[in-house]
Parts: C-alpha cells; sequence; structure tokens
C-alpha cells in the first residue's frame, strides 16, 4: 500500500509553481499594491491551487502587527482584578477592543513583564494606566517607538490621552459635604502603587485634592493638611486609613474618599468604633462602581464615566495603530455627583433640625 505523506505547502512551493521570487509571494498577499494586478491574481491563484495558507502568526510579525494591545497597570495583576473600578474599566477595553479583532495582554511593571512584551514585539501599542510619564516601563514603550495612551495622567504632547474631570468631581464632593454643615473632614487619598515611588504631581491624588481644596477656599476654611492620610485604593486600605486617623486622635464627621474601594473600607472602620453611617459620619467616594449602590448604606459619591474611558483609551490607541487619525488627541471626560445614603447634616446641624422640629 503506498504511504501517503502529507506536507505544509509552503511560500517556497508557491513561488517554484508561480515562477517568481518568495518576497513576490509575500507581497501577493500582505502588500498586493506593490505587484501588477495580474501578478498577484496568478500568485494568489497558483497559491489556492495548492492549498497554500499564509500563517497567520508569519504574516503578523512580516507586517509587524500582531494585533494585540498591552495594558500596563500600576499594581500586580491580582490586585488590580480585585478592584472593581478596574474591573470596569477592563470592560471597556475589551469591548472596544473585540470590536475591532484585537486581543489584550495585560502586564504588570511589578513582574517586569513589559522588557520581554516590548523585546519580542508581541504588542502594536499600550494603554497606559494610572502612570506617571516618567515611570520606566511608560519610558521603556516610548523608547521602543510604539503608540502609547495615558489614562489618568499626563499625556505626552505627541501621543494622545484620556481622563476625567477630577478637579470638577472632587470639589463638588466636598462641596456637598460643606454645604451639610461638615468642617471636622478627613480625606484619604491614594498613594502611589510601588512603594519608593513619588506621587505623580500631575497625577489623580493631585487633582483631586485641588479639587477638594477649591470647595474649602470658596468658604474661607483651609484644608488641614494633618486631616490627609494616604491609603491603597482598596476596601482594606480604606479601613486601615480610618483606623490610623482615628488612632491619631483625628474625630471627623465627614470623609473624602478618593475611590469607592477606600470609602467602603471606611464604612467598615467606621463602624468597627461605634459610629452610625451617616448620623454620625457622612462618607462620600469617587467612581461609581457597580457595588456603591449596594453598600451599607448606598455610597454618595461621584460618578465618572468608567467603562467609557476603556473604550475611548482603546479607540484613540487604535486610531494611530491602524493609521486612521494619528493626531494626537487629549480627552477629559465628565463627572457628576450622585448622592445617596451615606451622606447627612452634620451632627451638631442635625441635632438643630431635630430641635426645630420640636
Amino acid at each position: 500500500m503506498e504511504e501517503r505523506t502529507h506536507r505544509r505547502v509552503r511560500i517556497a512551493d508557491v513561488a517554484r509553481e508561480a515562477g517568481v521570487s518568495k518576497t513576490a509571494v509575500s507581497f501577493a498577499f500582505n502588500s498586493p499594491d506593490r505587484l501588477a494586478p495580474d501578478t498577484a491574481s496568478r500568485i494568489r491563484e497558483v497559491a489556492d491551487s495548492l492549498g497554500y495558507r499564509p500563517h497567520p502568526v508569519a504574516r503578523m510579525l512580516s507586517q509587524r502587527h500582531t494585533r494585540t494591545i498591552g495594558v500596563l497597570t500600576p499594581q500586580a495583576l491580582s490586585v488590580i482584578f480585585s478592584n472593581p473600578y478596574f474591573g470596569a474599566f477592563s470592560e471597556g477595553v475589551a469591548l472596544a477592543a473585540e470590536q475591532e479583532g484585537y486581543a489584550l495582554h495585560f502586564i504588570s511593571p511589578l513582574h517586569g513583564s513589559l522588557a520581554s512584551a516590548v523585546g519580542r514585539a508581541t504588542v502594536d501599542g499600550v494603554v497606559a494606566v494610572g502612570l506617571a510619564a516618567g515611570h520606566p516601563e511608560v519610558e521603556q514603550v516610548r523608547a521602543a517607538g510604539l503608540p502609547i495612551v495615558m489614562v489618568d495622567s499626563t499625556a505626552f504632547p505627541d501621543q494622545s490621552g484620556v481622563g476625567v474631570n477630577d478637579e470638577g468631581g472632587a470639589r463638588e464632593a466636598a462641596e456637598h459635604l460643606l454645604a451639610l454643615g461638615h468642617r471636622d473632614i478627613l480625606v484619604v487619598g491614594v498613594e502611589p502603587p510601588e512603594a519608593g515611588q513619588a506621587k505623580d504631581p500631575h497625577g489623580v491624588h493631585t487633582r483631586r485634592l485641588v479639587g477638594y481644596a477649591a470647595a474649602f477656599d470658596a468658604r474661607g476654611i483651609a484644608l488641614d493638611p494633618s486631616a490627609i492620610v494616604m491609603s491603597t485604593s482598596s476596601i482594606e486600605g480604606g479601613a486601615s486609613a480610618f483606623r490610623r486617623a482615628w488612632d491619631a486622635g483625628l474625630r471627623p464627621t465627614a470623609v473624602l474618599a478618593m475611590s469607592d474601594a477606600i470609602a467602603i473600607g471606611v464604612m467598615r472602620a467606621a463602624r468597627e468604633h461605634g459610629l452610625r453611617v451617616p448620623e454620625d459620619l457622612s462618607v462620600v467616594g469617587f467612581d461609581d462602581v457597580d457595588i456603591s449602590q449596594y453598600a451599607n448604606p448606598p455610597l454618595t459619591t461621584v460618578h465618572q464615566p468608567i467603562r467609557e474611558k476603556g473604550e475611548t483609551a482603546v479607540r484613540l490607541l487604535l486610531a494611530v495603530v491602524e493609521r486612521r487619525d494619528p493626531s494626537p488627541q487629549q480627552l477629559r471626560l465628565e463627572t457628576r455627583l450622585v448622592i445617596r445614603g451615606s451622606t447627612g447634616p452634620a451632627p451638631r446641624q442635625r441635632q438643630e433640625v431635630d430641635r426645630a422640629r420640636g
């Protein structure tokens, strides 16, 4: 019985059968405009007759186009994916990427994975989330010549960026508490995710702090630096920050938290100290992640369009990757205050209201 062998048809087989070079065969599939139309057509007909199909990975690499987007995050992936904010942001990123036929490669700088990713040219561009422009791995992306979109940090003049109106949203949150009569207000900010890393002077923490301070200034009140504590953007981080403030002797009637996760942690720690929300302590978050409306009580917070921000970042990146619109754009999405059950009048204000009601 005759033994039959099956061998993958190679580009050299097509070139020999069509009487052209291997380069011409590559052009016929990848850059047909570089050949005469009848030549390109003839090569493809020969390829079809032989059953030749370009290897998809080899084809992508020859075009320097992998149809993969890198998402560079500031923290370990195990931490990032436990954060409800990043989950919502990733939904937006994934939706836009899938619609355009792109895969995602999540990269944490803490594990040094970006160096190998860039070195192997496995991404066409990078979305950098919450990292300062001077971060070493951001600089590495730039040095590799890859397009990069900065999210929630200052963008490069020649690259696109997207963020939200952090100052305006924070100011609205502080004005809400001040209008309720609160003056002893604790601010829980977001500390850098990496030990020893300085805060981005143009980052989220700074912009929101500017917004809070503007609301205080408008009422002739100074924001006390001793009433600002730092936290990781997590529930446990928020709880720990409130405990440290309480142990230091601070007795706030309200808290401005720079994320919803922090705010929920603050409410947990407040209950441990016998405080009621909002009767004894009002709490305002920032983000409006899905779980905020199910907190106990439902969380007053600053809504930002998280999923839209993820989608927008990908579309800005692909506009450059696919050369549809390489001109840089700096976009700022709007925020709004959502008032729920976690805020109420300051305790002394509440007492006055109760007395007036008899």
